[in-house]
């Protein structure tokens, strides 16, 4: 009968490949959804100051969600609940340490078959506790997923915007290109055009909250001799 610990590893959010992929489908989209007519003078935005004029673009895409204000302050959100379940998670674990050193102690004194059913009703409740910190964890990362497809829509057409304004016909993740130059990164700009369009992210739900439930007492049969 041992306590089951539970981690603050098990508040990290889980991969975003995920995410970054849709972020990679939305530039592509920008690229597909593209008239060839925007590389002609007469169909141009006006020019913005700032950006280049260029048929190529690229763009870093998780430096443009990370060094967002939006990226940013849903990072910091994240580190909040994530630190406040770390913490749940140490209370819980210390409360049942007592809980289980208190039950050993009662062992001595009580019938085998009493103690026995109190000692499965401990291993229950330690079991039904991890699952639910375990699900807490996977929660803040559905969240941190689920922000991240935020941003991702609201993006898209800043991008296309971007890619207008610069007369070009396609964005590329800058990590498939093999060489180019710096003049044709927008991400600064596109990071300066997010944080001015984007509101703040909605706040995280509380996950935190989780109070042990009772151990049935211990009957008063002891331990006959």
């Amino acid at each position: 009968m041992t306590t089951s610990r539970t981690s603050a590893s098990r508040c990290r959010a889980p991969s975003e490949l995920v995410a970054r992929s849709l972020l990679r489908a939305a530039v592509l989209g920008i690229v597909l959804a593209a008239s060839p007519a925007l590389a002609q003078d007469g169909m141009r935005s006006e020019i913005r100051p700032g950006i280049v004029q260029s048929e190529i673009l690229t763009v870093e895409i998780d430096r443009l969600y990370a060094e967002s204000d939006f990226g940013k302050q849903v990072s910091e959100l994240l580190e909040e609940t994530g630190t406040a379940i770390a913490a749940e998670n140490r209370r819980i674990e210390a409360e049942l340490t007592a809980e289980e050193k208190s039950l050993t102690e009662k062992r001595r004194t009580m019938d085998p078959a009493a103690f026995r059913k109190l000692a499965d009703a401990f291993d229950t409740k330690v079991q039904e506790l991890r699952d639910a910190q375990d699900s807490k964890a996977r929660t803040l990362g559905n969240l941190s997923e689920e922000r991240r497809r935020v941003f991702i829509s609201r993006a898209e057409p800043v991008l296309a915007d971007i890619m207008r304004d610069a007369g070009a016909s396609v964005i590329l993740d800058q990590r498939t290109v093999f060489l180019s130059t710096n003049a044709i990164d927008i991400t600064e700009a596109a990071i300066s055009r997010m944080n001015e369009l984007l509101p703040e992210p909605d706040p995280l739900p509380d996950l935190t909250g989780t109070e042990l439930p009772q151990t049935p007492a211990a009957p008063e049969t002891s331990r006959k001799p």
